[in-house]
């Protein structure tokens, strides 16, 4: 389970295993598990997949800036640890 970003707001940003070939970052407080929030991510856009966490939509906007913002941080991460 690597980290995908530096934790931010408390939230920690990692992959989950290989559980789909469709780049995407799960997010959490505390420890992460595999039903934590996840986000699809392209160059093109986020996508809320599904928020299991029930985070609240205000910090749900604040997360989905921070993985915009640094898009190609994950997929450079996620290919790095996934190859394909």
């Amino acid at each position: 389970m690597p980290k995908a970003l530096l934790d931010f707001l408390g939230f920690k940003f990692f992959f989950w295993s290989n559980e789909e070939k469709r780049i995407h970052v799960h997010v959490c407080k505390g420890n992460p598990r595999p039903n934590a929030t996840k986000f699809w991510v392209t160059h093109e856009g986020i996508e809320l997949a599904y928020n299991d966490e029930t985070i609240s939509a205000e910090d749900l906007n604040k997360i989905q800036k921070y993985i915009w913002a640094n898009r190609d941080t994950i997929i450079a991460r996620w290919f790095q640890h996934f190859g394909n």
